[in-house]
C-alpha cells in the first residue's frame, strides 16, 4: 500500500467516478483503475461497487475511507511542520507564572510579533505554577517556560529580571505608617501565604526557615491577586515580589524589607537536548536581549529565593 494509492482511493470516493477523479488528480483513467485494483487485491476486498456510470463505496470501503482520510490529514500536518521549520513560522507554546500575565508576557510577545518577518508566527499561552509548567515542557506540550528556577538537569535556564521582595499591608493596618518593615514583624500579625505546592509557596516557607521565623499563616492563596485581595481587606499581611499587579490595588501599602535586600529572579527555561524550530529559537534569543540586570552580581548582599532551597 502506497501513499499515492490512498490519495487515489480518497479521490475516487469523493468523485464517485473514476474518470472524474482521474481528471481532477491529473492522471490517466487506466492508471487510476490499475492503482485501485492493486490496492483492493492487497487488502483482499472490494472497496467500490459499480452504480450506473459511477461507483459507490462498499461497507469495507466506508471503513477504509475514514482511516485513509486520517492518514492524509496527518501527512498535511507533517508537511506543515516541515514548512514551519524551514521558513521560521509556526506556533510557539509558552507557559508562565501569574505575575507575568498582566504586562510582561503580553507586551514582549506583541513586540516580538511586530518585528518584520515574525508576522506568520502564532502563540499559545498557558498560565500555571512553575512545577506544572516544567512538566508541560518535558512532555512536549510547551516550547518555553517562564517562572522560578529549580534543579533540573534536563532544562536550560536563563535569568531575565529581578523582582524586589516586599511586605504588603492594608492602608489601615497598624504597620501601614512604617516606611520599611523588619522581617520579624511577620511573626506578630496574621500572614497570607502562597499555596505551598507552588514554587513561591515552597520558597517563601524556606525563607522563613532561613531567618528562623514562625509566622502565623492563616490562609494560602494561589497567586498575588488572591493574596493582595485578602491583604486589602485586612485578613493579614504578606511578603510578595514587587509585581505589575500592585498598581491595581490602590488600598494596599507597599513596604521595603528593613535591613535585608531580598529578591526573586524570573527565568526563561526550555528543554536541553531537544531540537527547536527556528521560530522558537528566534523567540528565545529575542527574550535574552530583553533581559534587564538578570545576572546581577554587583551587590553581594542580594539574597534570592532560588538560592534558599533546591527542589528535587
Amino acid at each position: 500500500m502506497t501513499l499515492n494509492q490512498i490519495y487515489y482511493f480518497c479521490a475516487v470516493a469523493k468523485s464517485k467516478n473514476f474518470r472524474a477523479a482521474a481528471n481532477k488528480i491529473h492522471i490517466s483513467q487506466p492508471s487510476l483503475s490499475r492503482s485501485i485494483a492493486a490496492l483492493e487485491e492487497e487488502l483482499g476486498i472490494n472497496l467500490f461497487d459499480k452504480q450506473g456510470r459511477g461507483v459507490v463505496l462498499t461497507k469495507a470501503g466506508k471503513i477504509f475511507l475514514e482511516d485513509a482520510q486520517n492518514i492524509l490529514r496527518q501527512c498535511d500536518i507533517a508537511n506543515t511542520h516541515i514548512y514551519e521549520f524551514v521558513h521560521g513560522t509556526g506556533r510557539i507554546d509558552i507557559g508562565y507564572v501569574f505575575p507575568l500575565a498582566g504586562e510582561y508576557i503580553p507586551t514582549h510577545v506583541r513586540n516580538f510579533l511586530n518585528i518584520p518577518g515574525n508576522e506568520g508566527i502564532t502563540f499559545g499561552f498557558w498560565q500555571n505554577y512553575t512545577p506544572e509548567i516544567i512538566e508541560k515542557l518535558r512532555d512536549g506540550s510547551l516550547d518555553v517556560g517562564f517562572g522560578g528556577c529549580v534543579d533540573r538537569m534536563d532544562l536550560n535556564f536563563y535569568p531575565l529580571f529581578n523582582q524586589e521582595l516586599i511586605i504588603v499591608t492594608s492602608v489601615d493596618h497598624p504597620l501601614a505608617p512604617m516606611d520599611e518593615i523588619p522581617l520579624e514583624e511577620l511573626e506578630n500579625y496574621p500572614v497570607i501565604g502562597y499555596d505551598r505546592s507552588s514554587w513561591m509557596g515552597k520558597h517563601t516557607l524556606s525563607l522563613y526557615e532561613k531567618f528562623e521565623l514562625e509566622p502565623n499563616i492563616v490562609v494560602e492563596a494561589p497567586d498575588e491577586y488572591g493574596i493582595l485581595s485578602l491583604v486589602r481587606q485586612n485578613f493579614g499581611i504578606a511578603i510578595i515580589p514587587r509585581t505589575d499587579i500592585l498598581k491595581d490595588f490602590k488600598h494596599v501599602k507597599i513596604h521595603p524589607i528593613k535591613d535585608h535586600k531580598l529578591g526573586h529572579q524570573i527565568f526563561m527555561f526550555w528543554m536541553k537536548e531537544r531540537e527547536v524550530v527556528p521560530a522558537v529559537e528566534h523567540f528565545i534569543e529575542y527574550m535574552k536581549t530583553q533581559a534587564s540586570d538578570a545576572n546581577d552580581n554587583k551587590d553581594v548582599s542580594n539574597v534570592y529565593l532560588k538560592d534558599i532551597i533546591h527542589l528535587d
